[in-house]
C-alpha cells in the first residue's frame, strides 16, 4: 500500500522517505489531503539497441507491397 504524507512531513523527513522508496515503498505527497506527487525509484535506462541484430530473422515476400484484395482495401476505407 502506498504511504501518503503531507508536504510539511515530506520536507521534514525527506531522507527517511527516500530510504523507504529505495526499499520499494511508493510515497505519495499530499497538499490539503489531496495527492499531488509520488516518490518512486528512478528506473535505469534500457540498454542501447544495436541496429542489425535481427538481420536474417525477418523475411518479406515478393508481393509485400502489392495492392490489397478489393474486400480488404474497402474495409480500411470505412
Amino acid at each position: 500500500m502506498d504511504k501518503q504524507v503531507n508536504v510539511h512531513a515530506a520536507k521534514t523527513h525527506l531522507s527517511r522517505l527516500l530510504e523507504e522508496v529505495l526499499l520499494g515503498e511508493e510515497v505519495v505527497i499530499a497538499r490539503g489531503g489531496k495527492p499531488v506527487a509520488r516518490l518512486v525509484p528512478v528506473q535505469e535506462a534500457p540498454a542501447r539497441r544495436t541496429p542489425g541484430t535481427a538481420r536474417g530473422l525477418v523475411r518479406m515476400t515478393d508481393d509485400f507491397d502489392a495492392p490489397l484484395p478489393k474486400g480488404v482495401a474497402e474495409a480500411f476505407e470505412l
